[in-house]
């Protein structure tokens, strides 16, 4: 999870966010170099700046001729920006609580990656599993009156469901958060 606005911002320049994808395994700056088709000195300086903000790590350093070459990997398996380090755009729910707009959506997906973020941070510091529950699918619905009836049913059980299931009176219980969302579905490129 990626909290500093700093390194968001360094990891989101496309060189850089490439050079992460391909330091999934480690590489030197003239193995990445030949990957992504850019000279070895400015993949060297990407990575420096990489290496700064805590993205990348040296791993080892072997002597190649009349210079060190560097290995290098990323510090992570994937990255996720959390909304906290764009605090200056960071969506808020309470501030746009229509639940037809996207800004809304937005406010609420943000929410959803700064809270299990936070989550699975303080669940790996205690070597403990977070205990989350995900649907994903796809409807296509014949018209927008027929994507409102769902919308409305699906409000509708989702409250029958917190609405039998919420207990305001167990005295150690733990609240988990419930979100539902419906958007459109991109289109991958093929």
């Amino acid at each position: 999870m990626i909290e500093d606005p700093a390194a968001a911002e360094v990891s989101l320049d496309p060189i850089r966010a490439r050079l992460l994808a391909e330091l999934s395994e480690p590489g030197s700056a003239t193995m990445l170099a030949a990957k992504v088709g850019l000279p070895r000195q400015k993949v060297n300086y990407h990575l420096k700046t990489l290496e700064a903000h805590g993205l990348v790590e040296m791993i080892e350093e072997r002597r190649k001729g009349n210079v060190n070459e560097r290995i290098m990997r990323a510090t992570a398996a994937s990255y996720v920006i959390s909304p906290t380090a764009l605090a200056s755009v960071e969506p808020d729910p309470a501030r746009s609580p229509d639940q037809l707009s996207a800004s809304w959506l937005l406010a609420v997906a943000a929410r959803l990656v700064r809270d299990v973020g936070a989550l699975i941070t303080g669940a790996a510091r205690a070597r403990k599993r977070v205990a989350t529950f995900a649907i994903d699918g796809e409807v296509r619905f014949a018209s927008a009156a027929d994507r409102a009836a769902f919308a409305e049913e699906l409000a509708g059980a989702v409250t029958a469901l917190v609405s039998k299931y919420h207990d305001e009176s167990v005295e150690h219980g733990r609240d988990h958060r419930i979100v539902v969302a419906v958007h459109p579905s991109m289109r991958e490129a093929r």
